[in-house]
């Protein structure tokens, strides 16, 4: 029973790295195809979407029925209908965009009275969206102020090891801080190196939306690198009972994105962000880590928290997003994207108090300032934070970012991204 109980445990280190993974290959399959191979036209030109619907054996279904949308990304569709594919393939086209943008053609595929469905997005000179959030005088003031304020609170780290997470290569402790206010704490799971030579070099990843357990990164940490996974919701990352996270995640966490979001002082995102800044200078206290060689990560919500903190503790030494989320929260509103947490879906909901709150929590206005290297890699097809958000905070950066765009992928990252992510920052990390 121990034996299995340790496999599982590598399984489950040797897979904490993909943040989200691509779907499995279905029997029936609908593809999508642009014609242009890179997916990336000009203003005024019409991209023309080849949809086929074909079995495992790549062999055509007759008589397939379609239901499609084309719009632009994340709006009302320009236009929708219901087809039958004849001999299994169809092209659709007639649409384009005057301004730069993506343009969408959604298809949804019914086989046997089973739902498929696929989409491809053309991007149009992606280069020169501008994001339509404003920048407010007191930006950098605002958030100097909260960065001070919050070092004058006594940090209070705390390390308890957990015997049943620790590996032959990789020591493992829940590990916090107190950080926002007395009684506050940031909680994390701390992967050491388990014979570790000096001060290592430290990733912290900040956490994608939701409320769960933190497994700890050992890869990195098998390399000779101090990594922390943390959480932002004030509860430990290593609790046993799985049963805790869902039940706050459908509980008091359920609308925690736009909790006191009429309130620029008040905000949820506030000790958020102030808490992953105060996770780099956590790191930096530890003996075991070289404070001049800290990098952040994370995905969504995490590849968000990653530009904020990079912006706010200039510790940090690089950092690399996947899919940042919170990015031009009022695009919605000027027919541009919709950008999670879709604050303004409901454009009734931009009121005057809430307007003003999100000009300081736009991760874009951040990016306007994060002077270290970054890393950044999305997908045109993502259908939860909409690529037209993710590209105008990388066009807002004074620094272009490396870049790793996969057209075709959606909210999740294929092994290659993680690897890639993972060998650049371990370079840039690196004496």
């Amino acid at each position: 029973m121990k034996k299995l109980a340790l496999f599982l445990m590598f399984i489950l280190a040797g897979t904490s790295l993909v943040l989200a993974a691509p779907p499995r290959q279905s029997f029936i399959k609908v593809t999508v195809t642009p014609n242009h191979a890179d997916w990336c036209y000009n203003c005024g030109e019409k991209p023309v979407f080849e949809v086929s619907v074909t079995d495992c054996s790549n062999a055509p279904i007759k008589d397939a029925k379609i239901y499609y949308e084309i719009s632009e990304d994340f709006l009302a569709p320009l236009e929708k209908g219901d087809l039958v594919l004849k001999k299994g393939t169809h092209k659709l086209s007639g649409h384009t965009m005057t301004k730069p943008g993506f343009l969408r053609c959604r298809v949804w595929a019914t086989v046997d009275g089973k739902k498929y469905d696929e989409c491809a997005t053309a991007a149009f000179e992606k280069e020169k969206i501008v994001p339509k959030t404003v920048m407010p005088d007191d930006f950098d003031a605002f958030w100097q102020k909260e960065i001070a304020k919050n070092a004058k609170i006594d940090m209070l780290p705390q390390l308890d090891l957990v015997p049943e997470k620790c590996t032959p290569k990789v020591t493992v402790y829940s590990a916090s801080f107190q950080s926002f206010q007395k009684g506050s704490r940031i909680y994390g799971t701390l992967c050491v190196p388990a014979n570790y030579d000096g001060k290592c070099p430290a990733i912290l990843i900040v956490p994608g939306a939701g409320c769960r357990s933190r497994a700890g990164y050992y890869t990195e940490a098998e390399k000779g690198f101090v990594t922390f996974e943390i959480g932002i919701h004030g509860i430990p990352t290593v609790m046993k009972d799985e049963r805790i996270y869902e039940t706050l995640k459908n509980g008091s966490l359920l609308n925690y994105p736009s909790a006191n979001v009429d309130d620029k002082d008040n905000y949820y995102y506030k000790r958020v962000f102030v808490g992953c800044a105060r996770a780099i200078d956590f790191l930096a206290s530890l003996d075991f880590v070289d404070g001049n060689r800290i990098g952040v990560m994370g995905g969504s919500q995490g590849g968000a928290l990653t530009i904020t903190t990079a912006y706010l503790n200039p510790k940090v030494k690089c950092g690399a997003a996947f899919y940042p989320a919170m990015c031009d929260l009022t695009g919605y509103l000027y027919d541009q994207g919709n950008a999670w947490p879709y604050l303004f879906k409901n454009k009734a909901l931009a009121t005057k108090e809430r307007l003003e709150t999100v000009k300081y929590y736009d991760v874009v206005n951040f990016a306007r300032g994060v002077e270290q290297p970054m890393w950044v890699s999305y997908g045109y097809n993502d259908l939860v934070v909409c690529p037209t958000s993710i590209q105008g905070a990388i066009n807002s950066m004074p620094k272009k970012p490396v870049l790793m765009i996969v057209p075709q992928s959606r909210h999740w990252t294929y092994p290659e991204q993680d690897s890639a992510r993972s060998n650049w920052m371990m370079d840039k990390l690196k004496k």
